[in-house]
């Protein structure tokens, strides 16, 4: 059959129901509705789904944020405060003031106040470094620190598998759960692990 056949067909149709719905005097706009819909061919494309929401630009998202500038000595610390008793370090000052206790000092933990916190962000001390804007600063400590190590440190740790080298433990971890475990065969032969 032709399509113009289906659309004469389709079309008296939805005449005839609109002109049953009037003679019964009952709800118009729904049938109306309903009367456009069967209209649609069956084979009409979907409309495209949204776009995917991208990750927000690059850029201070907290302009009014406390900008602080640590240098590399201080980033690459691993024990920042030390006991004035027993020189040993500690990552927090918390754990400092805990530790204190234990040598009967004063101590006082910190505690949650009412009023609102300045948000602190992070600059990198590599001058030429996109980071080093304070514009594109790092929204906490830990993150500034793995960057520097990332990007500025030393790479200490070497994947026994690969010899990739590695700057952060952590990823150094993670990579050698996986190393050698995906194997990838080109139509050569050639076998490749990444």
């Amino acid at each position: 059959m032709s399509s113009s056949y289906n659309n004469t067909i389709s079309s008296s149709s939805t005449q005839s129901f609109l002109l049953s719905s009037a003679a019964t005097g009952s709800n118009n706009f729904n049938r109306e509705e309903t009367a456009m819909t069967m209209i649609q061919q069956p084979n009409s494309v979907a409309p495209p789904p949204p776009p995917k929401k991208r990750r927000n630009q690059p850029g201070n998202s907290y302009p009014d944020a406390e900008v602080i500038a640590l240098s590399p000595k201080t980033i690459m610390a691993t024990n920042r405060f030390l006991c004035e008793v027993c020189n040993k370090g500690f990552q927090r000052e918390q754990n400092l003031q805990l530790h204190r206790r234990g040598h009967n000092l004063p101590w006082k933990l910190k505690q949650k106040s009412n009023k609102e916190v300045r948000r602190k962000v992070y600059i990198c001390p590599e001058p030429t470094c996109v980071h080093h804007d304070p514009s594109r600063a790092l929204g906490d400590l830990t993150g500034i620190k793995k960057h520097y190590y990332r990007k500025h440190g030393e790479k200490k740790w070497n994947c026994e598998k690969c010899s990739k080298r590695y700057a952060v433990q952590s990823d150094w971890k993670a990579h050698s759960k996986t190393c050698g475990t995906k194997e990838y065969r080109c139509d050569c032969g050639t076998i490749f692990s990444r």
